[in-house]
């Protein structure tokens, strides 16, 4: 493994920000749900000490678009600050599965206001921030595509239109990379999407080829986004530019069966590690940067998940250009669909003072951990 040059710091951190509509019809804002909108200049102090100087966080649309080309920056001003405060160079997310009431996710509309507003957001920080300057126009499409569009899971929980919404979301993110560019014409596109391993049953191998067709799934919006598929799209390379890989303890299963389980020990031999993975990837998007986007474990498995992430990362080909590994989300988070059930996933867990304020406090096995990596990956861009 070659640590590259594109970030600040090679070890990353990520604020979760979703602001979708959940299965109970209730808009979620993860932002404000972990503090991190009022506590941004604090969670930023924390991580800049830590050496961690690249972050992903999230321009809430629904919050600052409100019709007819009017844009209320309040929500985004207060973290654009602190950034530049604390020389935090933020990759943006500008749509986290959530879109402004009223807008029709499968019009015409959607691809035409998603536009205008990126390219309104990138006027805003160019105009206010240094640098290069970083996005993900939507987050992890397919993901999105599948839990709104397929499964029912999101807003608009329709099923049996993933495959549409896929095309749909890849020709929003193209049209506001477009309008991004039009305003930044060196900004750099970070597009995310969960690596997952898809294998047919023990017991059922006449699935061999249904998991394989399942697991390339995967990589379509990637394609499409690169020119590949659905040229009519419009995409092509630059469009792609970076590639996002989400990937956790979870992210491996037999196709219509079990997970494969990766923390009992001796593990399934079927279990294939990160870095083949992340090198199979390479493979299929030759001269494209690749992250680590997102990656955690929870509770008592945090610190074990990071060792192995540290090692695992150690062993990618050193003819791969990768460019970091993003640990997300940094502060815990409580779950889309119950408010009352915390994850305890994060660098940071909380504690309820009594005014409210969730104070930060911090996992020491996890921390020692995130130190470990920095002297075993000893990149140019660590800190």
């Amino acid at each position: 493994m070659t640590a590259g040059k594109l970030f600040k710091s090679f070890l990353m951190a990520g604020f979760e920000g979703a602001t979708h509509i959940n299965r109970a019809g209730e808009r979620l804002d993860m932002i404000a749900g972990s503090q991190h909108d009022t506590q941004v200049e604090g969670d930023y102090a924390r991580l800049s000490a830590l050496g961690i100087k690249t972050v992903r966080d999230g321009a809430r649309w629904n919050l600052i678009d409100k019709g007819d080309g009017v844009y209320d920056f309040s929500s985004l001003e207060p973290m654009v600050e602190a950034a530049e405060k604390h020389g935090m160079q933020v990759i943006w997310t500008l749509c986290h599965y959530g879109w402004p009431d009223g807008v029709d996710v499968f019009s015409d509309e959607f691809v035409d206001r998603f536009a205008k507003y990126c390219g309104a957001v990138a006027q805003y920080i160019s105009e206010r921030t240094s640098g290069t300057h970083f996005y993900t126009p939507v987050n992890e499409i397919s993901f999105c595509a599948g839990s709104a569009g397929e499964w029912g899971d999101f807003y608009p929980y329709a099923h049996g239109r993933g495959a549409e919404l896929k095309k749909q979301l890849v020709k929003a993110a193209i049209a506001g990379i477009n309008a991004i560019r039009a305003v930044d014409p060196g900004a750099r596109m970070v597009h995310v999407d969960p690596l997952v391993h898809i294998i047919a049953p023990k017991d059922r191998p006449e699935l061999a080829a249904d998991a394989v067709k399942a697991q390339d799934e995967q990589f379509e919006a990637f394609q499409m986004l690169a020119g590949n598929l659905n040229p009519e799209l419009g995409g092509s390379p630059a469009h792609l530019d970076i590639i996002g890989l989400n990937f956790y303890a979870g992210n491996e299963w037999e196709h219509f069966g079990e997970r494969l389980a990766w923390h009992i020990k001796p593990r399934d031999a079927r279990w294939t590690p990160l870095h083949e993975l992340v090198e199979d990837v390479a493979q299929r998007f030759p001269d494209h940067p690749i992250i680590l986007s997102e990656t955690s474990h929870v509770g008592v498995g945090r610190a074990e998940w990071m060792h192995e992430i540290t090692d695992e990362v150690a062993k990618i080909d050193p003819d791969v250009d990768f460019e970091g590994v993003c640990l997300y989300p940094i502060v815990d988070r409580f779950d889309w669909n119950d408010r009352n059930h915390w994850h305890n996933s994060g660098l940071w867990d909380f504690r309820r003072d009594a005014d409210g304020t969730y104070a930060r406090v911090i996992n020491e096995p996890y921390e020692a951990e995130i130190q470990r990596a920095k002297k075993v990956f000893d990149g140019p861009n660590l800190t």
